[in-house]
């Protein structure tokens, strides 16, 4: 028996939801926010199920149309604030409390990190989003429509960059 449109959106949805889950987590700090884009990610997507290329797999196809709506989104709704409530236990990141010393720095770290991936603007948060993911160069290069070489570019320049802070620290 073969699964109405809404019944394949469902399946497609729940078995890429933690793509949705990434995105949201690392372009939305506050929990209503969000709750928001995800529904607006979800909304976007169903809209497009039908111009599904089949060329592609489901998880471009996703996390294309995610990070668009997450970029326009945040540029809609700059309200959120990084001091407030970036750090919880719903991030992307998530950070166990422990009391070894060598945990607590390895936290710090992961904290510092964190706070540099949520300063980078939208299409270089992206970027090492689906870095961070350990997504090809070609398949960010397609997701992103950049050319691969400029996701190489671009990924060094951040690393550099990276590099560059935590010397400071």
């Amino acid at each position: 028996m073969e699964l109405s449109k809404k019944e394949q959106f469902i399946k497609t949805i729940d078995e890429h939801k933690k793509i949705i889950y990434k995105i949201v987590n690392s372009y939305c700090p506050n929990k209503d926010d969000r709750k928001d884009l995800e529904q607006e990610i979800i909304i976007h997507l169903w809209n497009s199920f039908d111009k599904y290329d089949s060329n592609y797999k489901y998880s471009t196809w996703m996390y294309r149309i995610a990070l668009n709506v997450a970029i326009s989104f945040y540029r809609k709704e700059k309200k959120w604030s990084l001091k407030n409530d970036f750090y919880n236990e719903e991030s992307i990141f998530r950070i166990e409390e422990d009391n070894s010393e060598e945990e607590a720095q390895l936290d710090y770290h992961l904290k510092l990190l964190q706070e540099f991936i949520h300063n980078l603007n939208e299409l270089n948060k992206a970027l090492m989003l689906l870095y961070l993911e350990e997504k090809s160069y070609e398949e960010i290069a397609e997701i992103l429509g950049i050319t691969k070489t400029n996701v190489a570019t671009k990924i060094s320049r951040i690393k550099l960059k990276l590099k560059k802070e935590f010397k400071n620290i």
